[in-house]
């Protein structure tokens, strides 16, 4: 793939080009070269057994990660690849903080390792900056879940009607609504795959006062600006062009007036305002319409979850890692949510090491003037989770 003048038909089977064709690998090829350098040499391979393993190739600036299959009836040819992550060479933390940091628009990470007497920062880059967090705050919804359940006021595998439909439900979308679900099957799919329609029922059945409460419980800088706290579709419906004199509306008033004009206008705060623009063009209203968390917020948010007494929703945190399978197996634990729209992403880890210590990462990146590029942060949280992991494997 990454050699030059290399015939695709002569190292992939028939199956694996069919499904990848050579010009997809070619722009493949491209963007590594673009990101990582030249390709140098095979570092080491890892055999899982004698048709698989993970080979180690050493670009000019990182070490690529490729799992890889080859099929003996077919000569030995490659049947499987995928890439599991890269570790640039001679990375330390403060290159990536120097990355972020010069992302266009402004930027925030915080590390802090996390213990029953303190948090203890090992990275802070605009700390107590609010950020639009995206679906990063359906953690807030979680929280105020396990903690009612907690308090025996509900219970996981209670079963309640889907009530809400929204956008971008991977996991509700086509069900019939009144469909019976439990508590933990919607909250399953709040965070593992982000579903609006799941988030938006459950923000229904909790109450919306009831989770704006659980910020200010667990310490949100900004939680005023949180409230009334919007569902998915109030959200997005409120950025809708259709709507901008009732948006002008809600944001010129007080608390009491906005939740007046929920109710009031919710003929016009439905599904059907809200516009694939929303999503695919330019940042929209994201420093006014949002919810929005600084980083150190976002800490205390994910200590809350690691001392809720609540295994349920840990395990619920960590269905989706959010990074590779490789970079997620250097830890014991790990959970994750992130949320991103134009201009905004997220990203949000609990994280335990095989040492047993505990830590929490999160990063945030707006853009108020143009979309941010998802796949660069994702890389560069990547990096950073990598980097605590080896930093704790070098603690005595």
């Amino acid at each position: 793939m990454l050699k030059r003048g290399l015939d695709p038909a002569s190292f992939f089977t028939p199956e694996f080009l069919a499904a990848v064709p050579p010009a997809q690998l070619n722009a493949i090829s491209a963007s590594l070269v673009s990101q990582h350098g030249a390709p140098q040499t095979v570092d080491r391979i890892e055999g899982a057994d004698a048709l698989r393993g993970v080979i180690y190739l050493r670009f000019e600036r990182s070490v690529g990660q490729f799992e890889m299959m080859i099929d003996p009836e077919q000569g030995g040819r490659v049947s499987g690849l995928r890439i599991t992550g890269f570790s640039a060479i001679g990375d330390n933390i403060a290159k990536v903080a120097a990355e972020v940091a010069a992302l266009p628009g402004a930027t925030s990470l915080v590390v802090a390792e996390l213990d029953t007497q303190a948090q203890t920062e090992l990275l802070a880059v605009n700390p107590d900056q609010p950020f639009a967090i995206g679906s990063t705050f359906k953690l807030y919804i979680l929280a105020e879940l396990a903690d009612q359940i907690r308090s025996r006021k509900r219970a996981w595998d209670s079963v309640v009607p889907l009530s809400r439909r929204s956008f971008s439900s991977a996991a509700t979308g086509n069900w019939p609504m009144d469909a019976p679900v439990t508590l933990h099957s919607l909250a399953g799919w709040m965070i593992s795959v982000s579903d609006n329609g799941a988030t938006d029922t459950l923000l229904a059945i909790l109450g919306r006062d009831a989770v704006g409460r659980r910020l200010s419980t667990i310490g949100n800088s900004v939680a005023a600006r949180n409230l009334p706290f919007l569902n998915t579709v109030e959200a997005f419906a409120l950025k809708a062009d259709d709507n901008a004199e009732l948006r002008t509306a809600f944001l010129t008033a007080d608390e009491a007036a906005q939740r007046r004009l929920l109710d009031s206008a919710a003929d016009r705060l439905t599904l059907d305002a809200v516009t694939q623009d929303s999503f695919t063009g330019k940042p929209l209203h994201i420093d006014t319409i949002e919810w929005f968390a600084s980083g150190r917020d976002l800490i205390r948010l994910l200590d809350y979850l690691r001392n809720v007494p609540s295994p349920e929703a840990r395990a619920i945190m960590a269905i989706n890692p959010g990074i590779g399978s490789d970079a997620a197996a250097r830890w014991q634990y790990l959970g994750y949510k992130g949320g991103s729209e134009p201009g905004v992403i997220s990203m949000s880890f609990l994280l335990q090491s095989k040492s047993g210590r505990w830590y929490g990462v999160t990063g945030s990146w707006n853009n108020t003037a143009a979309p941010v590029d998802n796949a660069k942060f994702v890389g560069l949280m990547q990096r950073l989770i990598d980097l605590v992991a080896q930093q704790d494997m070098a603690k005595p």
